[in-house]
Formats: C-alpha cells, sequence, structure tokens
C-alpha cells in the first residue's frame, strides 16, 4: 500500500502519511480532531487549495478530491454549532448552483424545441412579438434559439429581481447575455432587450452595492444607451409613434439616468452626477400617480394595478389611460383566440406525427396546400414524409401512383387507430357501440369526454397506429405490413421519447414558462419607488459635498 504525505498547518501541525486512495475526508477530520486535543464541542474546518473540504456522503477519498502528495491543508478549531453553520453554508451554496444549472439547462431545451419546428410535448406554445404585440418570425434556426433563450433567462432574471434575490438575478442575467451573444448582431441592434438586460445587471449591481463593478456599471449603461437609441429612435421618436404618441418608456430611462448619476457621484463626476440625477427626478415626478385619476379608472371598473400602469404609460392623461386600457384588453382577448388556436394547431401536429427529422408537420405550408385543393390529411403525410418541403410533397401529390399508395396507407393506418381506440375504451368499461359511434366523428379525447371518463395522462405512450416516423417518400407502399411497421417505428420512437436521457426537467420549464411576461410591455412597467428613494438619497450626498 503506497502511502503520500499530506502537510497539516493550523490548530495542529504536522504531516500524515496516509493512502489517497482510501482515506476519506471524515477520517481525515477525525484523526486532525483526535491529534489536535479539540474537545467534544469544537469542530474541525479543513481547506485545501483554496476549496473547503467536505464530507460530502462520507465516501469522498482524498485522491477523488484532486488532494495530491505533500499537499498542505489548512486546519481551524471552531465551536461545533459553527462547524454546522458551515455545513448549511455549503449545502444550501449546493442547492443554489444546482438550481441555476437546472434554469440554464430548462431554457435551453425549450428554445431547442420551440425554434427548430419540433413537435411540442407541453401545452403552451413559446413565440416572439414586437413592442406593438405582433408576431415576429426570425431568420436563422440558431437567431431564434439564441433571442428566445436569452429571453427566457431575462424573465427568470427579473422575477429574481423582484423577489429581491439581486445575487442570484444577476448570475441569471449573465447567462442571458451568453446567448443574445450568439444571435446575429445585426438583429440584436434592432430590438431593445439587450440593453434592458444591460440596465437590469447594472441594477442589480446598485442594489448589492457593489462598487467593485463601477467601471464595467458605467460600461453597460453606456452600451445600454445606445441600444435603445437604436432601438427606441432619437429622443424615442420611433418608439412613441408605435406606442400611439405614450410615454411608455419614461421609467425605463428614469432607472437609466439613476443608474448614470450614481457611477458619475463614485467617479467624482459630481456635476455630470448632478445633471443625470435630476433628470431622473424630473421623470419619478411625471410617473407619481394622482389619486383622483387611479379612483376614476379604479370606479370604471379597472383594477387598481392596471389603472397605474395606464394612467404611468400615458402621461396621467385618464382619457389616453382609458384608451391603452381599452386596447390592452383587446389585444388579450385577440392572444387568447390565438392561443386556442396555436393548441388546436399543436394537437393537429401531434395527430399527423413527426418527420423524419422528427419535426412536427408546418401548418401554414400545410394551409397551403389545402388551399389548392389537396385532401388535409393526405396533405399533412405528404409534407411529413419530405420534412415539410412544399415542393416534393406537390411532386409526391400530383404523381398519381404514389398519390394511390399514400391514399391506401392513410387509410389503413386510420382503420388500425380507429380500431385500437375502440379496444382501448371498451376496455374501459364502455359499451362498444356507443364508443363506436363516437369515435366516427370525435377524436378519442373528445369521446372520452363525452362518455364521462377522465382523460388519460399526457405522459401515457400513444396507441399503435399513430402517424409514423422515419420514412422516406419513397416509402409509401400499398402494403399493410409496411404501415403496420410503420406504426410499430412510432412506438418505438415513443418508448425512446419516454426513455431517462430524453427526460425533461418538467418543473423548470413549467416555472420558467410561468415567468415569462404576458405582452410586449411588460418590461416598461416598473414601480419606481426604490429610484425615488436613491434619487432623494444621491441628491443629498451631492448637497452634502457642497456641489450644488
Amino acid at each position: 500500500m503506497a502511502l503520500s504525505r499530506l502537510r497539516i498547518g493550523g490548530a495542529w501541525n504536522g504531516v500524515l502519511e496516509l493512502d489517497f486512495g482510501t482515506f476519506t475526508v471524515g477520517m481525515l477530520r477525525e484523526e486532525v480532531h483526535r491529534r489536535s486535543g479539540a474537545g467534544p464541542d469544537r469542530a474541525i474546518s479543513m481547506i485545501c487549495g483554496g476549496k473547503l473540504l467536505k464530507d460530502a456522503d462520507g465516501a469522498e477519498t482524498l485522491s477523488r478530491l484532486g488532494i495530491r502528495s505533500n499537499s498542505k491543508v489548512l486546519v481551524t478549531a471552531v465551536a461545533a454549532d459553527r462547524g454546522l453553520a458551515f455545513d448549511r453554508e455549503a449545502a444550501a451554496e449546493a442547492d443554489r448552483s444546482g438550481r441555476l444549472a437546472r434554469l440554464r439547462a430548462a431554457a435551453a431545451a425549450l428554445a431547442e424545441r420551440h425554434a427548430d419546428g419540433s413537435l411540442p410535448v407541453e401545452d403552451f406554445n413559446l413565440e416572439l412579438e414586437d413592442q406593438s404585440g405582433q408576431k415576429v418570425t426570425l431568420g436563422s434556426e440558431a437567431d431564434k434559439k439564441g433571442v428566445m433563450t436569452g429571453l427566457m433567462l431575462h424573465a427568470s432574471g427579473k422575477s429574481l429581481i423582484e423577489k429581491e434575490k439581486y445575487k442570484d438575478a444577476l448570475e441569471v442575467l449573465i447567462m442571458g447575455e451568453e446567448a443574445f451573444a450568439l444571435c446575429d448582431p445585426k438583429f440584436i441592434e434592432m430590438v431593445d432587450n439587450v440593453p434592458m438586460l444591460q440596465l437590469d445587471i447594472v441594477w442589480c449591481y446598485f442594489m448589492l452595492r457593489d462598487i467593485s463593478c463601477l467601471s464595467v456599471a458605467g460600461e453597460r449603461l453606456t452600451k445600454a444607451r445606445k441600444g435603445f437609441e437604436r432601438a427606441h429612435g432619437k429622443d424615442s421618436t420611433r418608439f412613441r409613434i408605435l406606442q400611439a404618441g405614450r410615454h411608455a418608456e419614461l421609467a425605463i430611462y428614469l432607472r437609466l439616468e439613476l443608474l448614470e448619476g450614481v457611477v458619475a457621484y463614485h467617479s467624482g463626476k459630481y456635476e455630470e452626477s448632478r445633471k443625470a440625477l435630476s433628470s431622473a427626478q424630473s421623470k419619478y415626478v411625471q410617473l407619481q400617480v394622482p389619486d383622483d385619476a387611479l379612483s376614476l379608472l379604479m370606479n370604471m371598473g379597472y383594477k387598481e394595478k392596471s389603472a397605474k400602469r395606464a394612467l404611468r404609460m400615458s402621461g396621467q392623461d385618464i382619457q389616453n389611460a382609458v384608451d391603452f386600457l381599452v386596447e390592452e384588453r383587446a389585444k388579450k382577448t385577440r392572444r387568447y383566440e390565438e392561443n386556442i388556436q396555436r393548441q388546436q394547431e399543436i394537437l393537429e401536429q401531434k395527430r399527423y406525427g413527426m418527420t423524419p427529422q422528427k419535426k412536427a408537420v408546418d401548418i401554414q405550408r400545410l394551409i397551403e396546400l389545402v388551399s389548392i385543393g389537396f385532401e388535409r390529411d393526405l396533405a399533412a403525410e405528404a409534407l411529413r414524409l419530405n420534412e415539410n418541403d412544399t415542393q416534393l410533397a406537390l411532386d409526391l401529390l400530383t404523381d398519381p401512383d404514389k398519390n394511390s399508395a399514400l391514399q391506401h396507407q392513410i387509410s389503413s393506418r386510420k382503420a388500425q387507430r380507429f380500431s385500437a381506440d375502440v379496444e382501448e375504451l371498451v376496455s374501459m368499461g364502455h359499451d362498444r357501440a356507443a364508443v363506436m359511434d363516437a369515435l366516427r366523428t370525435l377524436t378519442k379525447e373528445e369521446a372520452l369526454r363525452q362518455l364521462g371518463q377522465p382523460l388519460p395522462r399526457d405522459d401515457s405512450p400513444p396507441p399503435v397506429g399513430a402517424a409514423t416516423e422515419g420514412t422516406s417518400a419513397a416509402a409509401a407502399t400499398t402494403d399493410d405490413e409496411d404501415a403496420a411497421a410503420a406504426d410499430d417505428a412510432t412506438a418505438a420512437a415513443a418508448a425512446a421519447a419516454a426513455s431517462p436521457e430524453n427526460d425533461r426537467d418538467e418543473e423548470m420549464e413549467n416555472e420558467i414558462a410561468k415567468e415569462l411576461p404576458q405582452d410586449a410591455m411588460t418590461d416598461y412597467d416598473i414601480e419606481v419607488s426604490k429610484e425615488g428613494d436613491a434619487i432623494a438619497e444621491y441628491l443629498s450626498m451631492l448637497d452634502s459635498t457642497g456641489n450644488i
């Protein structure tokens, strides 16, 4: 057995010769405790290479922790309750790091699925909107992934800011910044999400009172101001046109000027600081909601939060605020209808199955083919087989022999699916005749509702007979055996999707989805009480310097 030397210093000084391959942290702690003569009310804390040595599960050997021969361990004897506090802090930090890693992975996984046309596996859909509430379509798949990941992480960071968890928020916002950096710079320059992110990062610096970040804070604020000007136009003219002349951006610029004033103050630029803080104070006054105006809107039936938001974004003009609320309600109704439609489209896509590359059938291209006279199921199968290539789908549909083979395959699959669904519902205790009547006009889920039974779990495997994947255009044949083989491939794909390596962090993904803004103006709706206090504090500090 080869022994290695370990130098100990601190509460006990000496050299131990140990087998690093079998000696654990717990064993080392006990040995040092015994040799140091520390009493039972004392705990041993050990640091090696700048890291606190933790017992973990008790099986971590010194060699696995990277400790080498002649390494030095600094030992401290502390009160037992303090030692427990160290352990709790280490466990809390490990839990925090693990949660942030999960958050990043879940955001990336969501972006991957929603950006590349994959078949959705959740009951929500992610879409991008501009400041006027219109859907935004990006060019490349890489840009979609980068933007979606960045937006989700930014939203999670803002949620942590609202909970005053500024340290965690800062880490998540930095992750979002890294995601945006993967996008085409020409696109990023045209939107205000990145400058908004820069502003939120500096706000975290400020709330953490981290003066060490002063220089980088100034650089970030400069980038934010330039980014806002590119996205909003000079003096926000372009932004205000989109917002019907409203000053919805006022709170954002208040925070920007406050932080610019703070950075200038700590850099000794007192005149520059006063100018920025005075401008921020003017905006703060403009954002104060009069009680009579708020009462008037609330008497019209609007909730306090919505009424305050409308008044702040419309310069306290009551009629303008009412118009804003009416528009917001109309947008909400439209968004709800669009979400219902999209959910129906997702159900339809799931019914058609995935392409060989595991993408969903493109509904817009399907609508184009249906509009020129092709039957919907037939057109969907042609697109699925040809990776949503409209021209290849048309070639298949307009070839009489291939079209006939495709129709036969679809009919055979529908018959198998119908039979499987009938047997499944009958096995649940329903009358066969009633089941067959229901399934002739309804989907299985609709039939279950009509028959009064609960829906199956979302993660239950689909019955054999669902649309296939992994088939090429040339594979459309008239043989029932081929259709059955395709159905077997579908079942295998479903089993693979349920395997452990494909498990998704559903809890974290749902948490991210809940934190996403419900409309494009959410980021502009800032409750500025903290900003108001900070403005007053720094103006008072300027006065005390004798700088007027």
